[in-house]
């Protein structure tokens, strides 16, 4: 799949368009042939975790993105199952709270950065507040950011300065040691529609659906410009963003799990190596142990 894969990284200067990136690519993939593939691949993913976590040098910053149905969830479900929970955590934002809007809009997540040796999940990110708040201005008024009293004053340069302090921080957080991967899962409007009746009409799924999903189906153009704007304005060298084709979920589940396992394979983690000292003390327990 890998060769298969290739123009689906967003790399630095590269202008990106949404409508030219294909929603159901599958490559020469069937949904069998994916499912034993994503199987050896979370194998490996669980074995490399082992030494991210022993070597406690890295850490891992998986960041997901999508719209509403696009199968962010299920991805997380289903990529992250063979992995440790002791070394993995997950956080969802949702909505700030009022305490997360007495902070600057990075502040909440920062707090929810992966330790060193420890895989993040972020399912919604800071990407949120270049996306909904892009869509949604008024939004904005909430932080109570200095001379940002009225949406009409949230122009061009507010969003420059946005971008910017995205990029500072990913920059900071690369330089120190965490591995930046990025997800949009590209789902089709069409594929979006039949997930939404899929919820409304089984009952098992009832709850996965809002009215308010609707309402923002609505504005499906102006979150594509949104996000058009910000994978090509926050994609660098270090941390640039993967268009998964996602109205297949077995294919996307695969393609995410493949690049996360290439990401931990290039870091050449290792396993820390005992010194003579503590060699020697290890051989001395083992003979106290045996004599027992």
């Amino acid at each position: 799949m890998k060769n298969e894969f290739k123009g689906l990284i967003v790399q630095k200067n590269k202008k990106f368009s949404i409508k030219d990136a294909k929603t159901d690519f599958v490559g020469s993939y069937n949904k069998e042939k994916a499912k034993d593939a994503l199987v050896n691949s979370k194998i490996e993913i669980n074995h490399l975790q082992e030494t991210l976590y022993a070597s406690a040098t890295h850490s891992i910053l998986i960041i997901f993105q999508a719209m509403d149905a696009a199968g962010k969830d299920s991805a997380i479900e289903h990529v992250m199952s063979g992995l440790n929970p002791q070394g993995c955590q997950v956080f969802s934002f949702k909505v700030p709270t009022s305490e997360e809007y007495e902070h600057d809009f990075l502040w909440r997540h920062y707090k929810a950065l992966p330790e060193r040796g420890r895989i993040g999940i972020h399912n919604r990110s800071h990407y949120e507040n270049v996306l909904v708040c892009k869509v949604h201005p008024e939004y904005i008024l909430s932080e109570n950011i200095p001379g940002f009293d009225d949406v009409k004053k949230i122009n061009k340069n507010f969003w420059k300065q946005r971008y910017q302090s995205i990029r500072n921080f990913e920059e900071h957080l690369t330089a120190n040691g965490t591995v930046i991967l990025k997800f949009f899962l590209n789902v089709s409007k069409a594929e979006q529609k039949l997930r939404f009746l899929d919820r409304i009409e089984d009952p098992t799924k009832n709850w996965k659906f809002s009215s308010g999903d609707i309402k923002e189906r609505a504005l499906w153009d102006d979150y594509m410009k949104a996000y058009e704007d910000a994978i090509n304005q926050t994609s660098t060298k270090e941390s640039p963003w993967h268009i998964i084709p996602a109205d297949k979920k077995w294919f996307a589940r695969l393609a995410i799990s493949e690049i996360i396992e290439d990401k931990l394979k290039s870091l050449n983690l290792k396993f820390p190596v005992l010194g003579e000292e503590e060699v020697a003390k290890l051989g001395e327990t083992k003979l106290a142990l045996m004599s027992e």
